[in-house]
């Protein structure tokens, strides 16, 4: 078996430069190649895929299936591995993903923890709240190339920020490929405690809410409506406890110095689910 390791990344070469170090300093792993894609940056992330010995595309675009996408096409390996360009990987991460997949019966979709820590240097054993059903996340997720190419890898109309990873996962699923998750596949996710400002975030919902809607369309399923919160109930609970004319007071507290912390990151959370609710209903009623 030959793993293909794809890292879709954007004028993060430091962070990139860690994540391959740590998949270069592998152990028992199988024959592995590392994919590189370059989704427009314009700092040293080139040199740095050249110096690990990565194969290095280039996508001008800013748009993240695209990107995984043509690491899929350069992929050469049996199992496509995806990872994040800000993730650092335990020396048998790549054995594990590996044994899961040797160990199969049928095709997997193979994950495993994700430990998000604030730095590097913070390594943690995963816990049982690191557990989790989702069936396909790039940050930590594997799948034969063979499945990937027969449902023709990401739906590139999903050019906005969220849902293209579930969507393929949801057609990974159709097709026969079923869920593992492998405790020993786990990696660290760093996250730095620098918190994301409220316009990037209410931007990101808008976003998001526009691809819900599209997967909704796609794939009007109870199990898709669930899982964007396209549905009756849903909509009204936010119509009721986080309703559009109460936005600018939630921005208020929020944003405001003299709300003590937990009521600010309530009333974040708010707005957040206003504005992408709100958002989706306009979106899906949209002829």
């Amino acid at each position: 078996m030959m793993l293909s390791v794809v890292i879709a990344t954007k004028d993060r070469a430091p962070m990139l430069d860690a994540a391959l170090e740590s998949l270069r300093a592998q152990e028992n792993a199988p024959a592995v190649e590392l994919v590189v894609v370059d989704n427009g940056s314009s700092d040293a992330t080139p040199q740095v895929a050249q110096r690990h010995g990565a194969v290095y595309e280039y996508v001008a675009e800013p748009h993240r299936g695209k990107a995984r996408n043509a690491g899929i096409d350069r992929a050469s390996g049996d199992v496509v591995l995806f990872v994040d360009d800000d993730v650092v990987t335990p020396p048998h991460f790549l054995a594990a993903h590996a044994q899961a997949h040797a160990d199969a019966a049928a095709p997997l979709a193979v994950s495993g923890p994700i430990i998000n820590v604030p730095d590097p240097a913070n390594r943690p054993e995963p816990t049982a709240a690191n557990f989790s059903r989702a069936f396909f996340v790039t940050c930590n997720v594997s799948v034969r190339a063979t499945a990937l190419r027969a449902v023709g890898g990401f739906d590139e109309a999903f050019d906005l920020y969220g849902w293209e990873d579930t969507e393929l996962g949801a057609r990974l699923r159709e097709s026969g490929v079923q869920r593992a998750f492998a405790w020993d596949a786990y990696l660290w996710h760093i996250k730095p405690p620098t918190p994301e400002s409220l316009e990037d975030a209410l931007g990101k919902a808008l976003e998001k809410a526009k691809m819900a809607a599209r997967f909704v369309r796609k794939m009007p399923t109870t199990r898709i409506k669930l899982a964007t919160g396209a549905y009756a109930a849903n909509l009204v609970r936010a119509r009721v406890l986080a309703p559009p004319f109460a936005q600018p007071f939630f921005a208020g507290l929020a944003t405001s110095e003299r709300v003590p912390r937990p009521l600010a990151a309530l009333a974040r959370a708010a707005l957040l689910d206003s504005v992408y609710t709100e958002e989706l209903d306009r979106q899906l009623h949209e002829r």
